[in-house]
């Protein structure tokens, strides 16, 4: 291979034109320069689609605790209900969270109002887009619930 490249360099040189033997060399030596930046942009390209797909987990797992907490009887087991059914949509899609945080709202935790999740989930590239891929990331996302209108709720928590 070395001899071929030196002797296209001095066809190259002094300016000798190229034969239909050495345009195949020339087609290898540029695949050869080429492939590792293709191959670090699909790399990038499959990295950046692992970490949005992580995002969508996130979105549906805050919607999950929203719900979750949503159909509970009081702000207490809500965020029992809440955490549950985020770390299980999280899981169950195959994201690990090196820390995942859920906080409710639930000012308006009666029938007719609402319950807002805010999730937090940090968790290493490495997991998440490409083996060796240094550094974090923390997605977050929130969701809102109506609680029903017409509904029996104990503000009290017991």
């Amino acid at each position: 291979m070395t001899t071929i490249v030196w002797r296209l360099a001095s066809r190259v040189r002094r300016r000798v034109p190229i034969d239909e033997r050495d345009r195949g060399a020339f087609a290898a030596l540029e695949l050869v320069i080429l492939m590792p930046f293709i191959i670090v942009m699909l790399l990038l390209v499959v990295g950046f689609g692992r970490v949005e797909r992580g995002r969508q987990l996130v979105d549906q797992a805050a919607l999950a605790a929203s719900r979750a907490a949503s159909l509970t009887l009081n702000p207490a087991a809500a965020q029992t209900a809440a955490n549950q059914a985020a770390q299980q949509t999280l899981s169950g899609g195959g994201l690990s969270c090196s820390s995942m945080n859920v906080s409710l709202d639930t000012s308006a935790f009666y029938a007719g109002g609402q319950v807002i999740a805010h999730l937090t989930c940090r968790t290493d590239l490495s997991g998440l887009a490409l083996a060796g891929m240094p550094g974090a990331v923390s997605l977050k996302a929130d969701s809102t619930s109506v609680l029903e209108q017409y509904r029996q709720i104990n503000p009290g928590g017991g």
